[in-house]
């Protein structure tokens, strides 16, 4: 039997904390986008996420370092 919900051909995105306390918050997709998950990460912490038929985008607050296919992006101070 096959999985229903195959996510290997979604996008990664690579999140590294270039300092304390940087918020990751993940948004719900669908008729009203909600907040559905966080993660607080700390300085030289990564954290590998995954757009799904649930999270349609991704908040980041705080210093940190974007890695996706399309390049790298830093959150400005």
């Amino acid at each position: 039997m096959e999985p229903t919900n195959n996510y290997t051909n979604s996008e990664y995105v690579v999140i590294k904390a270039k300092d304390n306390g940087v918020q990751v918050i993940g948004l719900t997709r669908g008729r009203d986008t909600r907040f559905h998950h966080t993660e607080k990460l700390d300085k030289g912490e990564i954290l590998i996420v995954q757009f799904t038929e649930n999270t349609s985008a991704i908040k980041i607050r705080g210093d940190a370092e974007v890695q996706t296919k399309h390049g790298i992006v830093k959150t400005e101070d």
